[in-house]
C-alpha cells in the first residue's frame, strides 16, 4: 500500500524554512552597505542633486560610436566618477531659459549657434534655402527680407529638431506678426453648383504621364522678325523706354476657334485647349492665387475652356514669394504695389513689350493668314503673332486613343546666326516694381545687379515668379519654340506704375530652362488626362474646376449649361485686346 503524504506537514516545513526576521527577497550583502545603509561610491568634490535614476540605462544605450564611449568610461580611473553622474545636479527648466541680456554692440561679425541648439547664421554670404512647392514655402527655410544689402538670415525652431538636422517648423521674419492671408475666390461658387471631385495638390504632384513630342496640325498668321539690338546691355545714360504701340492681339477661348471647330468636326483629338488654359493646368501645382477653368464635353470630345473676364488673363507677380504682395483688404495701404495693381502692371508690360522688341519691315507669314482678324472692321495693325495648332498622343494604350490638340502661340522670329535658318521665339517680360517695398521677395537691384548678378536675379525671380515662369516655359514648349526671350522691366520711378524702362533680354532654351526650374512635363501631362478622365466619366455637360483660394487643391462642380453665358449675347467671344488701350497706369 503507497504511504499518504500529509499536505499540513508539508506546509508546516515550508513555514519553518522561512526566516524570522522582518526581511524579505534574496539576502542582503554587506558589500554596498555602511552602517546597514545602502548607498553607491562618490568622490567627495560631487553634488549630490537627485536621489535615483531610473533612466540612465536608457541613454547609455542610445550612445554609440567612440564618442559616446569617451563620454562614460574616459574618467573610470577617478573613483565613483563613473557613477557620480547618477547623482549629478540638473539646473531647473526656468534656469536653463534663463539668460543675461548684453547691450555692448559687438564689432566683428561671427558665425555661432544660437542658445536653443539650432544655427542662426547671419552676415554676407549666408542664404537660407528655400524649397518651392505648390506655392507655399514648405520644408525650407524662409528667409528674412530687408535692410541694407539684402542680408538674408535663416532661422530654426530648435523645438522642432532643427539644431540636429531635423526637420521643424522654420520661422520667418515676424511670421507671428503676419495677417492671415484670406483670399477671395475667382469665381463665385452658386447653391446649384454639385461638387464633384476635390484633388489635393499632392495628389497632384505623384502624377505621371509621358507624351509624344507633338505633331503640327496647321499654323495661321504671321510673325515679325526679333531685333537683336534688345540681347546687348543697355548703357546707363541711354536707357530703352517701354513705348506703347497701337497693335491688335486677339484673346479666343477654345469653343469659338473657328480652327479648333474644324478639327473637331474631323474627328482629329478627343480633348482641345489653348496654350494659356493646358498650362495652367499642367502647372497647377505651383499656384497660389485663386483661378478657374471652364470644362465643356460634348458627345467624346472634352473642351477646355475659361470663362469670360477670367482671370488667366492677369499676369501675376511675385505670388509664390514667400510675403506676397498683400492686398488693401489684408492691410495693404500702397495700392499701387497691391496683387491687382500689380497684375495689369505686369499684362500691360507684356503686351507691350512684345510688340517693341520686333522690326516690323521684316516679316515671316505662315501658311494660313490670321483667323480672328477681319481687316473691314478693324483699324490698328494686327501684332506680330503665329498660331500653331499641335496633337499630343495622350494614350494609354493602343485600343483607347486620346489626343489632344492646342492653339498655341509664338511671338518673334530670327534668323539662326550660324545656319542663317529661321528660329521662333516666345517673348515675354518680367517687370520689377520696387526691391525695397513689401512683396518684393528679397529681389535685387536690377539697375545693380542684372549685368554683374544675372544668375541671382533669375534665381530670385524662379522663386518668387514660379507658376509664372513655369506657365511661359510650358507654352514655348508647346509651341515647340527654339528660344524664350525674357525682357526685365523696371518702373522709371518706383512711386509711379506708369512709365516703364528696358533694361535687358535674356534667351533660353524652353527645355532647358525647365530643367532648371525642376518642370516636369510628365507630371503636367498626367494632371490633364486625371482631370479629363473624370470628365469623360460624367454625362455631357458643363463642368468648373476651381482653384481654392486659400487651399493647395482643386474643386470640380457640376454646373447648368448656361453657365457664364448671360452676357453672351452681344458677341461671339473673339474680343481682340488693343494693346495700351484702356489698361490702368497706361503709358
Amino acid at each position: 500500500m503507497a504511504p499518504t503524504h500529509d499536505p499540513y506537514s508539508s506546509l508546516s516545513s515550508i513555514i519553518s524554512s522561512l526566516p524570522t526576521d522582518d526581511t524579505w527577497g534574496p539576502p542582503t550583502t554587506t558589500e554596498t552597505l555602511h552602517n546597514g545603509v545602502p548607498y553607491a561610491p562618490y568622490s567627495k568634490s560631487d553634488k549630490l542633486g537627485r536621489m535615483a535614476d531610473w533612466t540612465t540605462e536608457g541613454k547609455e544605450g542610445r550612445e554609440r560610436g567612440r564618442q559616446g564611449y569617451n563620454r562614460n568610461y574616459r574618467d573610470q580611473q577617478v573613483y565613483g566618477a563613473g557613477t557620480s553622474s547618477l547623482f549629478a545636479v540638473q539646473a531647473a527648466e526656468d534656469e536653463s531659459t534663463f539668460s543675461v541680456v548684453d547691450n555692448t554692440r559687438s564689432t566683428a561679425k561671427t558665425r555661432g549657434f544660437n542658445t536653443r541648439g539650432g544655427p542662426n547664421f547671419r552676415g554676407r554670404g549666408q542664404r537660407g534655402t528655400a524649397r518651392d512647392a505648390r506655392g507655399g514655402q514648405r520644408g525650407g527655410g524662409y528667409q528674412r527680407v530687408g535692410g541694407r544689402g539684402n542680408t538674408q538670415s535663416q532661422y530654426y525652431d530648435s523645438r522642432g529638431g532643427g539644431g540636429r538636422g531635423g526637420r521643424g517648423k522654420r520661422f520667418g521674419w515676424k511670421d507671428y506678426d503676419k495677417p492671415q492671408r484670406n483670399r477671395d475666390a475667382s469665381v463665385n461658387i452658386k447653391p446649384e453648383w454639385k461638387m464633384l471631385e476635390e484633388i489635393d495638390f499632392n495628389r497632384l504632384g505623384k502624377l505621371n504621364l509621358e507624351a509624344d513630342e507633338g505633331e503640327e496640325m496647321d499654323s495661321y498668321g504671321f510673325l515679325h522678325y526679333y531685333d537683336r539690338s534688345y540681347d546687348k546691355a543697355p548703357v546707363k545714360t541711354a536707357e530703352r523706354k517701354l513705348n506703347v504701340l497701337e497693335r491688335v492681339v486677339f484673346n479666343t477661348t477654345t469653343t469659338v476657334d473657328p480652327v479648333i471647330q474644324d478639327l473637331a468636326d474631323r474627328d482629329e483629338a478627343t480633348i482641345f485647349a489653348t496654350d494659356g488654359i493646358l498650362s495652367t493646368l499642367m502647372c497647377a501645382p505651383r499656384s497660389v492665387y485663386p483661378w478657374d477653368l471652364t470644362i465643356v464635353r460634348e458627345g467624346n470630345k472634352v473642351y477646355l475652356d475659361k470663362r469670360e473676364n477670367s482671370t488667366l488673363d492677369i499676369i501675376s507677380v511675385n505670388e509664390n514669394a514667400a510675403d506676397a504682395p498683400l492686398d488693401a483688404s489684408e492691410g495693404n495701404k500702397d495700392t499701387l504695389n497691391s496683387p491687382a495693381a500689380l497684375g495689369l502692371e505686369a499684362t500691360f508690360i507684356n503686351h507691350n513689350f512684345a510688340h517693341q522688341t520686333v522690326l516690323e519691315a521684316q516679316k515671316l507669314d505662315m501658311p494660313h493668314p490670321n483667323p480672328f482678324y477681319n481687316a473691314a472692321e478693324e483699324t490698328e495693325p494686327l501684332a506680330s503673332k503665329a498660331y500653331r495648332y499641335r496633337r499630343f498622343d495622350l494614350s494609354l494604350n493602343d485600343e483607347e486613343p486620346v489626343h489632344l490638340i492646342v492653339r498655341a502661340e509664338l511671338d518673334a522670329v530670327v534668323k539662326n546666326t550660324i545656319s542663317g535658318e529661321d528660329q521662333f521665339l516666345t517673348v515675354k517680360a518680367l517687370n520689377e516694381f520696387d526691391h525695397k517695398a513689401q512683396g518684393s521677395g528679397g529681389a535685387l537691384d536690377w539697375r545693380a545687379k542684372l549685368v554683374s548678378q544675372r544668375g541671382a536675379v533669375v534665381a530670385t525671380e524662379m522663386k518668387n515668379n514660379s507658376c509664372k515662369l513655369a506657365r511661359w516655359t510650358t507654352q514655348a514648349i508647346l509651341a515647340k519654340a527654339d528660344v524664350m526671350k525674357l525682357g526685365f522691366v523696371s518702373r522709371s520711378n518706383p512711386k509711379q506704375n506708369d512709365k516703364h524702362v528696358i533694361l535687358g533680354v535674356v534667351g533660353y532654351k524652353p527645355r532647358e530652362f525647365a530643367a532648371q526650374m525642376n518642370l516636369s512635363l510628365s507630371n503636367g501631362w498626367g494632371i490633364v488626362r486625371t482631370i479629363v478622365d473624370m470628365c469623360l466619366k460624367m454625362p455631357e455637360g458643363k463642368y468648373v474646376l476651381v482653384k481654392d483660394p486659400n487651399k493647395p487643391l482643386l474643386r470640380l462642380y457640376d454646373v447648368p449649361v448656361g453657365t457664364f453665358e448671360e452676357s453672351d449675347d452681344e458677341g461671339e467671344g473673339v474680343a481682340p485686346v488693343a494693346s495700351g488701350v484702356g489698361e490702368e497706369g497706361g503709358e
